[in-house]
């Protein structure tokens, strides 16, 4: 059978459609490889959220073509988020693309790899995936992603993901949990759930509570370590959600709430509501809830309007809430969508300077918050060997989220003193902190609370990172 080797752009909701087109192919007996000069079939899942995601997938694109042009491959295939927007530029621009495929086509994967797909469908995508759907997980053997629900219903004016995605849908309660116990069984510790927005779950289902609900429902299942779930919207974080977490061990004590912005006349213009002071008692009750919760955030700079006294109220929020994780997104003025039309547009010099001057105010934040775990100890689940050398291992607290938060550098483990002896990824570990970095810890694992009891799969892992080919 033909070999087919996978580029995967963009977001861990992205990833899981890379991970069910390779499970399909896997299944139909399609070889996947790592190699790009080894494969037949060279497919690039894309993303098309902003114009940087814009420029990285085309380029992937044409890397990929030159491959084929050159090479063994004999098909290219295009997939994802750049498909929902530029479906026929893409086909007519690029003449070695054999075949394009929306984020509501994914399963159409082995009709294009076969080249029976003639014409792909330009309509608001409406595919999700369940706990049958076949998926060749290209995370650590440790960890995963379940994606919860698809597309998204919110007016946000920068925001085109309705547009790439679909309208808001869950999936079945018990489809969730049965494949989270499959991966339980099969090795996994970690359960990351992700979507558009987490806390609408069920909605749409009648469900109420239906997130909290879930992960109650999750947290009974013993194999694993930590359940997770990212991407909250900040009005819908309930009393009966943040109790939930506080109960249950296996419930991590991280929430991920994208706030945008903090000034109250930008976040209308955003069409999102709310302002800071109305952020921090949100803050505090979160804080009064879960002791000891670590808070992620994101913000937009630059959006249309956003004056010198707009980016001082964001600045000054972002002081008094002391996020433990931020991350700072340059507006990207996205031609279908509402903000696009807005005056007020702040020029790219402006944008560039208020995103540096937010990162270095969260910069001494994290600084000091990190400082503050020196010379205490904490759970962590071992990751394994760093990626820069394999004398360092790397590790994870629990308000450590993997690919998008801080690391845990481990110099020492309690008792190894070869390599034979090293636990495997996924282990729980108490790790004393010795040192404070700006946005990463360092320190020595004393004791081994558990072992990973990782079960080899039956199907193949792919190494992250992505891209997977090399």
């Amino acid at each position: 059978m033909p070999k087919v080797g996978f580029v995967s752009l963009g977001c861990p909701k992205n990833l899981v459609d890379s991970e069910v087109m390779m499970g399909i192919l896997a299944r139909s007996g399609y070889e996947i490889t790592p190699r790009a000069d080894d494969a037949d079939v060279l497919v690039v899942n894309t993303c098309s959220f902003i114009e940087p995601a814009r420029k990285e997938s085309v380029d992937a694109i044409l890397e990929m073509a030159e491959h084929k042009k050159f090479g063994r491959a004999q098909k290219l295939i295009v997939a994802g988020c750049l498909v929902e927007r530029f479906r026929d530029e893409i086909r007519e621009q690029i003449p070695e693309v054999d075949a394009v495929i929306g984020t509501g086509e994914v399963e159409k994967i082995l009709q294009a790899c076969k080249g029976q797909l003639r014409n792909s469908s330009a309509e608001s995508p409406t595919f999700l995936y369940h706990d049958l759907t076949p998926r060749i997980l290209a995370t650590a053997r440790h960890t995963a992603y379940i994606k919860i629900n698809e597309g998204c219903d919110h007016p946000c004016a920068f925001c085109i993901i309705p547009q790439l995605r679909g309208r808001f849908r869950s999936r079945r309660f018990e489809s969730v949990v049965r494949e989270a116990t499959n991966l339980a069984a099969s090795g996994v510790r970690e359960i990351n759930l992700i979507g558009q927005d987490t806390t609408f779950y069920g909605e749409d289902l009648g469900m109420r509570d239906g997130l909290p609900l879930l992960l109650e429902r999750l947290a009974e299942i013993e194999e694993l370590r930590w359940v997770r779930f990212l991407y909250c919207y900040p009005n819908r974080i309930t009393t009966k959600l943040l109790e939930t977490i506080a109960q249950h061990e296996r419930l991590v004590k991280y929430l991920d709430i994208p706030l945008q912005h903090a000034s109250r006349s930008v976040l209308a213009r955003m069409k999102r509501g709310s302002h800071a002071d109305a952020f921090l008692k949100m803050l505090e009750r979160i804080r009064r809830t879960i002791p000891g919760v670590s808070l992620r955030t994101s913000f937009i700079v630059g959006f249309p309007g956003e004056t010198e006294e707009d980016f001082r109220v964001l600045c000054d929020f972002v002081r008094a809430a002391e996020f433990d994780w931020m991350g700072v997104f340059a507006y990207s003025d996205e031609e279908t969508a509402k903000s696009y039309a807005c005056d007020g547009k702040v020029d790219e010099e402006t944008i560039a300077r208020r995103r540096d001057a937010l990162m270095a105010i969260q910069q001494r934040v994290s600084r000091r918050n990190l400082r503050a775990k020196v010379g205490k100890t904490f759970t962590a689940m071992l990751e394994g060997p760093s990626k820069d050398t394999d004398i360092v291992w790397e590790a994870r607290l629990e308000g450590m989220a993997p690919d998008i938060d801080g690391k845990v550098f481990i110099t020492e483990i309690a008792g190894v003193t070869d390599a034979a002896q090293l636990p495997p990824p996924g282990t729980m570990a108490r790790v004393e902190i010795t040192e404070a970095r700006d946005y990463d810890l360092i320190g020595r694992a004393v004791e081994i609370v558990s072992g990973s009891a990782a079960i080899p799969r039956d199907t193949p892992v792919l190494a992250q990172p992505f891209p997977i080919l090399a």
